[in-house]
């Protein structure tokens, strides 16, 4: 289980490492579009978006609903939500080690040039 939670957040990150699907993304927030309403701001083929939706679908981040012909996109909250508890769990481990670090230099007097410490 822990390696397949693992591969979900390497597919989520390598999804957001590139700007045009970040951006994809931040269309999508206004909700459900197909591929041409996603592709106009967007200076590739539809089969270059197609692509990047694609990565976006697997790792969890858009939605495809099929009506008909047409393909709908919508943003998913749930990998997002993932990735941020990752985030999260280890930002509080990097403030305790910084703040760890802080009191020893506080309490700790300076080196001299020498490496010895000063009295």
């Amino acid at each position: 289980m822990v390696g397949r939670k693992q591969a979900d957040l390497d597919a989520v990150f390598a999804a957001l490492a590139s700007e045009p699907r970040r951006r994809m993304l931040e269309r999508l927030r206004a909700g459900q579009a197909n591929i041409s309403e996603i592709a106009e701001p967007f200076d590739m083929s539809l089969f270059g978006v197609s692509k990047h939706l694609k990565v976006l679908e697997v790792a969890g981040l858009v939605r495809r609903e099929i009506i008909g012909r047409e393909h709908r996109f919508a943003a998913e909250i749930d990998a997002v939500a993932d990735a941020e508890r990752w985030m999260q769990t280890h930002l509080a481990f990097w403030h305790l080690r910084l703040d760890a670090l802080d009191k020893h230099i506080a309490k700790d007097p300076a080196p001299t040039k020498r490496g010895r410490k000063r009295t």
